[in-house]
């Protein structure tokens, strides 16, 4: 330990979150010489019987040296608590205590591996949902690829940015909003593989997965979802709940369940897909996601006609984006059918349209 802490001064020195964590692991390393004393009033006046339980007893009692400071000092956030059981110099203690090299223990309070240390993620578990989910959403998209459960992703800075054209054989239903430009992608593939902030499951009012695109979600996810899902007690015809993605690449997931539409599409079967739209995106900028990607929702077996279902989506997040502009980057509708694709095709332009063409008129004199 007092090797880790001397070594702290091989830091460069520098200004910001780095500094911070130089200057407090010195300050540390006195108190830690202290505590490791077989006298020290942190063991009790009581000699430890090895070197590592010595170190184990004291970063179980060094809880009470972590401070928002210290904590703010490891992460360069200014998250004002940690995240687990144990305060950041305990972790420190218990690394040392283990083995880990000093350069190693201290690149990890910038990328989470003690956080890692601490608890172990097993997506294939449907145990401790809620210690996974709080773990997983503390991570970076980089420090979140390692637990991802499908073996090709797609980033979001993949994903072609759909471009207007003008023309068309319709006239436009919305006016031109040049506010919305580079908001808007048609992607042909696999939802479960989409690395961005949110994607929507078309679900069931159960929620506990099912078939199509639904139970690809769920198969990825792994059984965590499931579990967490159950907490939720189902979904209303309409609404819209979130939870964590799990082992997908997106960080969460947001469950809508769709109207069934086999008897025919009335009021209210287009009243309520608009909902499923409109909930979601409200439940995507809540929990601050800014890239969404959406299914064809109700077209399967629930039977809303997709040349149908596609203006009730298309209306719905162009009005959503007129009004919360700011709040979203990418809204990404994903189909999976060539005829869905080209349903997107031909209707996009008539609620994302192109600047107005300017025609030049040559004078003949």
């Amino acid at each position: 330990m007092s090797a880790l802490f001397s070594n702290v001064t091989a830091l460069p020195r520098t200004t910001g979150p780095l500094a911070r964590v130089r200057a407090d692991l010195q300050g540390a390393g006195v108190k830690f010489k202290h505590i490791l004393t077989s006298g020290g009033p942190w063991l009790e006046g009581k000699p430890a019987t090895s070197p590592v339980r010595g170190h184990i007893n004291a970063a179980l009692r060094v809880d009470k040296l972590s401070t928002t400071a210290l904590w703010r000092s490891s992460q360069g956030n200014g998250s004002s608590s940690p995240r687990g059981s144990r305060g950041w110099l305990g972790k420190v203690a218990l690394g040392a205590a283990f083995g880990v090299g000093t350069v190693a223990l201290v690149q990890s309070f910038h990328t989470g591996t003690l956080a890692a240390m601490a608890f172990k993620v097993d997506l294939n578990s449907a145990k401790e949902w809620k210690k996974t989910k709080d773990f997983l959403l503390s991570l970076s998209v980089e420090e979140r690829r390692q637990y991802y459960r499908t073996d090709s992703t797609e980033s979001l800075d993949k994903i072609p940015v759909w471009t207007p054209t003008a023309g068309g054989s319709e006239p436009n239903r919305y006016q031109r909003n040049e506010k919305l430009d580079g908001k808007i992608s048609l992607y042909s593939g696999d939802i479960t593989k989409l690395e961005i902030d949110a994607i929507v499951n078309a679900a069931n009012k159960t929620l506990l997965g099912g078939g199509g695109v639904d139970g690809a979600i769920h198969r990825v996810a792994g059984p965590l979802l499931k579990k967490e899902c159950a907490s939720l007690h189902g979904c209303e015809t309409g609404e819209a709940k979130i939870t964590c993605g799990y082992g997908l690449p997106a960080k969460y997931v947001i469950h809508t369940v769709g109207p069934i539409a086999q008897g025919g599409v009335g009021e209210e079967q287009k009243k309520a897909l608009r909902s499923c739209y409109k909930n979601s995106l409200t439940t995507a900028t809540e929990n601050g996601a800014r890239s969404v990607a959406f299914p064809c929702i109700s077209t399967g077996i629930y039977g809303y006609p997709p040349e149908q279902a596609v203006h009730e989506a298309l209306a719905t997040v162009r009005e959503y984006l007129d009004a919360h502009h700011d709040k979203l980057d990418r809204v990404i509708f994903c189909v999976f059918l060539p005829k869905d694709k080209e349903l997107y095709h031909q209707n996009l332009p008539l609620y994302f349209p192109a600047a107005p063409t300017v025609v030049t008129v040559k004078s003949k004199l």
